[in-house]
């Protein structure tokens, strides 16, 4: 992924966050700056096809990232 994008800072706040009680709050950030830059894209003709995968690929790293924070508060609240 390029450092290009306005977006990109955010996303790696979110992946290189290590309180996990703040994570949730960096992706969400992320989202929105995410979500923000695909509703310009529909102003620019889409977007660069580079781009574009950089941010299904953050997505998708996102959502695994989701997924192992409710697995670590599920072990919290058990343990």
């Amino acid at each position: 992924m390029s450092m290009e994008y306005g977006w990109f800072n955010l996303y790696k706040a979110a992946v290189l966050e290590t309180d996990w009680s703040k994570i949730n709050e960096r992706i969400e950030a992320v989202e929105l700056a995410l979500k923000a830059r695909l509703s310009e894209f529909s102003l620019n003709h889409g977007g660069t096809p580079e781009e574009n995968q950089a941010i299904i690929d953050a997505t998708n790293k996102l959502n695994i990232l989701r997924r192992e924070i409710a697995a670590w508060q599920g072990s919290q609240r058990a343990g």
